[in-house]
This record gives structure tokens, C-alpha cells and sequence, in this order.
């Protein structure tokens, strides 16, 4: 398709879902079902106006996703507003972990016996597969600081969180394949890939975070405060933190989470403060910064979900242009309802065991393990890494099978399941 035959596909895209989006959110149909039905009508599947090859720009795509990625766990760190040490928090790190390493495993032994993959090539993929998906999982997700739902919480956090820590088994993967130095019996990949790395990511983007709300809150207070700008101070935090953390070896992905949530937690703080020590001080009907309404959370998370959006349209068209008619394989298929059906549960089960959660909540977990856009970033982030050809190939169609199954089971399914959840809470 031409550029102007692209900007019209978007413009249409964009519109019906601004003039439709009421009647959508009453049906049980998400926004990625759209986006993604768009793109494979316009696709090889369908009309055949556009393909869009994963191999030949893995480059661009990795970037693309990065992006969306960073946006989207920046926004979710902005959404949690428990503190730190808060018991809601041990679900999620549990999901996070425990969990998600059971994913990789389980994962792996579907890849060794269904899609006959070499060790290596399993542990990476089951990696890749592993994170569930801040971006197409908002659905499910709390909407905002003042939601305490320990279901969406849970979601919440664990896609806030795993993207991270999905990142020590992608090196492993990759160091089985040779293609990534794991040091002596492993020692270079436990000290700098799994403990190093996570530690300095939450450590360097939390210090950012709550020294940008500082920063904010004292310019603020002497009137250096502009509206103006005030977008800005997400995606500089977000870019920050980013760079900062890859500069010093740290995972990125966690530093912006962390500096998101820091962010919000900070004001939070701050704003407390502020009303304890002017409890006698009458109130300035000027002043929207209200002690109990952080600001610039709250400005920051509305831009963020803008953005969100955008990527979701693009990348989600995108990837309709990646599926061909016979992409549906029958052991991809098969890997694809197995990690749904089967390794999703089952992971989230083992990883909550003893957890004080009601079984209806657990099973309503081990459902919505959305596989999205950050799938397609760790296998770009492996291809780029020098990924054999032909192994690239099937990875790449067994991501695209496992993703766009997730999109309709879980898109058709969040608004009767959720509704259902709500009345029985």
C-alpha cells in the first residue's frame, strides 16, 4: 500500500473507533479484535493489499515495540497506588516470578515435544512467551490510581513487572544458543543477568521517579510550575530511566515501571505532607494540586494511554500484515491452545499456592494471560541478536499463532468475565 493509502486506513480505523467506541465496550469485543481483524482483511490472509515481513525489519519493529512497551509499563507503574510492602503486592510478585519461571518451563517442554525445538530454542521461546501484555491488557486491568480491586491489581502488576523479569530466561535462551556469554557454570548470567540487572532496573527508575516528583513538587511550589510542558515529564522520566538503566547494565523495562509507580507514590507522599502541615491554612479554590489528587500523575497517566492507543492501532495492523492463510499450523495451533488451556492455569496455580485468594479469583488470573506486543519485542530483541534464519522463521510464526489466538479468545471473553467477576464481588 501507498502512504497515502495508509494514512487513509488509519484515519478510517481511528474514526470508527471514535464514533463506535460506546456500542464496542457494551460488546464482547475489545479494540485489539479490530485492529487486528483490520489488518489481516487487509493482509496476505484476506485481500493481500499489504505484507509487512518481521525478518526483513526486525530492526525497525524491535524499536517500534520497545516504544510501546515502555509507554505502556510507565502507564501501569502510574495505575498502582499501594504502597511498597503493602500485602496486595504479593500476588502480582508472585505472578511475576514463580509463575512465570513455571510458564518458561512448561513452555519449553511444549516447544521440545510439539514443535521439536533444541533446548536452547525452547528455554527462548518459552521467554518470549512468558510476559503477559501491558499494552492489550487494559481490559482487564485497574483503571486507575483509586482502584483496589485485588484481581485487576494482580493483573496489573504482574504485566507491570514480568516484561522484566521475563528478561534473565530470554539471555539464558540466548546463551544456550550460544549467542549470548552465560559465563563459567553460569556464573556471569546469575550475577549480572538476573541479579544485577533486575536490582539496579527497580533501583535506578524508583530514584528517578521520586526525585522527579520532588523536583516538580519544589518548582511547583515556588510558581516554576508549567502546564504547558507538562507531558513532557512522562516521556522524559520514561527516557531517562531507560537509558540510565541499559547504560549501567540494568533491565529497562523495570527501571520504567519502577519510575512510574515511584512517580505517583512520591506525590503521593508529598501531597500528604502538604495537607498535614496546612491542615489550618484555608484552602485555594485556585489550587487543582489538591493534597489527596496527585497532579502530575494523573496528567501524566492521560497522555500515556493516548499514546497507548496510537501504538495499539499500529502495531496491531501490523501484525494482521505478518499472517498468511497457512501460518496456522497444526503444531503451532496446538502450542497456542496448550500455553492458553493448559501452561497459563496450571503456572498460575503453583505460582499461588497458599495465596489467601479465592479460587474464583485464581482461575479468573489463570485466564487472562494476554500475549501481546511485548512477545514480538523479545523476539525481535533475539533476532536481532543473531538468530539462525530458518529457527527465526518458526519462532516468528509460532509467536504470531500464540498472540493472535490470545487477542480473540481473551478480547471476546474480558467484558462477560469481568462483568461476571464484578457481581459475585
Amino acid at each position: 500500500m501507498t502512504n497515502a493509502t495508509w494514512f487513509m486506513v488509519i484515519g478510517a480505523v481511528l474514526l470508527f473507533m471514535a464514533l463506535t467506541a460506546a456500542r464496542i465496550k457494551s460488546l464482547p469485543l475489545s479494540t485489539a479484535i479490530v485492529y487486528l481483524s483490520t489488518g489481516m482483511l487487509l493482509g496476505p490472509t484476506f485481500a493481500d493489499q499489504f505484507h509487512f515481513n518481521p525478518l526483513e525489519h526486525s530492526a525497525v519493529l524491535e524499536v517500534v515495540t520497545e516504544v510501546a512497551v515502555l509507554i505502556s509499563l510507565f502507564g501501569a507503574g502510574l495505575k498502582l497506588a499501594a504502597p511498597v510492602g503493602h500485602r496486595i503486592w504479593w500476588t502480582p510478585f508472585r505472578l511475576a516470578t514463580v509463575s512465570m519461571l513455571a510458564t518458561v518451563g512448561l513452555t519449553a517442554l511444549v516447544a521440545v515435544l510439539v514443535l521439536d525445538l533444541p533446548i536452547g530454542a525452547a528455554v527462548l521461546l518459552g521467554a518470549i512467551l512468558a510476559p503477559t501484555d501491558p499494552v492489550l491488557a487494559t481490559d482487564v486491568q485497574i483503571k486507575g490510581p483509586g482502584d483496589d480491586d485485588r484481581l485487576r491489581f494482580a493483573l496489573t502488576g504482574e504485566a507491570g513487572l514480568n516484561d522484566g523479569t521475563a528478561f534473565p530466561m530470554v539471555m539464558l535462551g540466548l546463551g544456550l544458543l550460544g549467542l549470548h556469554d552465560l559465563g563459567d557454570h553460569f556464573a556471569r548470567w546469575w550475577l549480572i543477568d538476573v541479579l544485577w540487572a533486575c536490582a539496579s532496573g527497580v533501583a535506578i527508575g524508583g530514584a528517578l521517579g521520586a526525585a522527579t516528583a520532588w523536583v516538580n513538587d519544589r518548582l511547583g511550589a515556588l510558581g516554576h510550575h508549567s502546564k504547558f510542558t507538562e507531558d513532557f515529564l512522562g516521556l522524559g522520566l520514561i527516557a531517562l530511566s531507560y537509558g540510565l538503566s541499559l547504560l549501567l547494565l540494568g533491565y529497562g523495562f523495570l527501571a520504567v515501571f519502577s519510575a512510574g509507580f515511584m512517580l505517583h507514590r512520591t506525590e503521593v507522599h508529598l501531597r500528604t505532607l502538604s495537607k498535614g502541615s496546612n491542615a489550618s491554612v484555608r484552602p485555594d479554590p485556585q489550587n487543582d494540586r489538591k493534597p489527596d489528587a496527585p497532579h502530575m500523575s494523573k496528567v501524566s497517566l492521560l497522555f500515556i494511554e493516548q499514546l497507548e492507543r496510537l501504538a495499539e492501532v499500529a502495531l496491531l495492523l501490523l501484525v494482521g500484515g505478518m499472517l498468511f492463510a497457512d501460518s496456522w499450523q497444526p503444531a503451532y495451533i496446538a502450542t497456542a491452545i496448550l500455553l492458553v488451556f493448559v501452561v497459563r492455569p496450571v503456572s498460575v496455580f503453583f505460582g499461588l499456592i497458599g495465596d489467601p485468594a479465592r479460587f474464583a479469583t485464581k482461575a479468573t488470573i489463570g485466564w487472562f494471560g494476554v500475549r501481546g506486543i511485548g512477545s514480538f519485542y523479545y523476539l525481535m530483541y533475539a533476532i536481532q541478536h543473531g538468530l539462525e534464519p530458518s529457527l527465526a522463521a518458526t519462532l516468528v510464526s509460532v509467536v504470531l499463532v500464540v498472540v493472535t489466538l490470545s487477542i480473540f479468545l481473551h478480547g471476546i471473553t474480558a467484558t462477560p468475565l469481568m462483568r461476571l467477576y464484578s457481581k459475585r464481588k
